[in-house]
């Protein structure tokens, strides 16, 4: 693992069979990822990346409060 300014390169990962992959132990250390636990899969053209659901919803949460008020 490398890590520089809180970004951080864990390694590779291989895609197995059915798609699935592994969260490297070190990134699930980190970020907190407990088995269970639901990822959302956000893209674009250049690649991908896993944002665990709870910050997401909490995202939505304070830009809706914005709205209302």
């Amino acid at each position: 693992m490398h890590e520089k300014d809180g970004k951080y390169i864990f390694g590779v990962v291989k895609v197995g069979d059915k798609g699935q992959i592994v969260i490297p132990k070190d990134a699930r250390n980190i970020h907190n990822i407990q088995p269970g636990d639901t990822l959302m899969m956000l893209g674009d053209q250049k690649g991908i990346a896993l944002l665990k659901t709870e910050i997401f919803q909490s995202i939505v949460d304070q830009t809706m409060e914005g709205l209302t008020k």
